[in-house]
């Protein structure tokens, strides 16, 4: 499960939200906005790696376009 806490308690209380993070993420809010994420490290480095994988949009099949052509983003997602 998720945490959620404000900057001030993680800087008071850095090593027991580090070992927290261990476990699940932990969002760390400014002025009540999430700002920055703590987590595991094999957990970035899992993340980062999907990060360089590419694939050329012809190599993908008709099935995974009309999957890509359907989807929509949650409205959390978009930048405001």
């Amino acid at each position: 499960m998720t945490t959620t806490v404000p900057a001030a308690a993680v800087s008071k209380n850095f090593g027991a939200y580090q070992d927290a993070a261990v476990r699940a993420p932990v969002i760390i809010t400014k002025n009540g906005r999430p700002r920055t994420v703590l987590l595991a490290y094999e957990d970035f480095v899992r993340l980062s790696k999907r990060d360089r994988r590419v694939q050329l949009t012809a190599e993908l099949g008709a099935n995974e376009i009309a999957a890509v052509e359907a989807s929509e983003m949650e409205p959390e997602s978009i930048p405001s």
